[in-house]
């Protein structure tokens, strides 16, 4: 059965996105010459092999096209849908079939595009069954993949974690009603943010 994770850029102290309410802006703005959250993405002299507009330093480009090679699927929920700007009517993934949870209608949403309206656990079910063998699904947005970790339904987290404390702004968890645990599978440092797979133990 494919595995299901999420990879997401996230400051020090927690947070994937700023203060503002559509989440676009402050990025630690006033902190001068700290890195911001995606800084990472186009930092470096190293394209990605796998989705076009990305140039990495060489460690950082390894970790992301790992991952983005092995997407099959991605689910995002409502919130992050709307703060991508609806991901112009396509996906986060060139390849990939794209799904949005969200319990209120979404008239927004394209042709192209799956809204689910039952939960997460429909959601994934959803994506697997249309995710290609040896492929996995990816999950965006800090409610959603808590929604999925406190189904159990959460096999691996990926923090690329950025040397930055924003202060305040969108957490990547919310409140779970208990600890989960995790294993360190891998640490890579690379200019401007650490890499950070986790597998979720059960």
């Amino acid at each position: 059965m494919s595995k299901v994770f999420s990879a997401l850029a996230v400051s020090v102290d927690g947070f994937i996105s700023g203060r503002t309410p559509d989440g676009e802006k402050e990025f630690g703005r006033g902190l001068g010459d700290a890195p911001m959250l995606f800084d990472w993405y186009f930092n470096g002299d190293t394209p990605s092999r796998v989705l076009d507009g990305f140039k990495l330093s060489e460690p950082s480009a390894r970790v992301f096209d790992t991952f983005a090679a092995r997407v099959g699927a991605v689910i995002a929920g409502r919130t992050t849908y709307e703060h991508s700007s609806h991901f112009g009517g396509g996906g986060p993934h060139p390849t990939a079939p794209f799904f949005v949870v969200s319990h209120r209608p979404l008239p927004e949403i394209s042709a192209s595009q799956t809204l689910v309206t039952t939960g997460v656990e429909d959601a994934i079910s959803a994506a697997r069954a249309v995710t290609p063998d040896g492929k996995d699904v990816a999950l965006m947005g800090g409610g959603l993949v808590t929604e999925a970790l406190k189904a159990g339904l959460v096999d691996e987290l990926v923090l690329h974690q950025v040397p930055v404390l924003l202060g305040a702004g969108h957490s990547f968890f919310r409140e779970l009603p208990e600890h989960v645990r995790l294993r360190l599978l891998e640490a890579v440092p690379a200019p401007g943010v650490t890499h950070l797979h986790y597998e979720v133990l059960r």
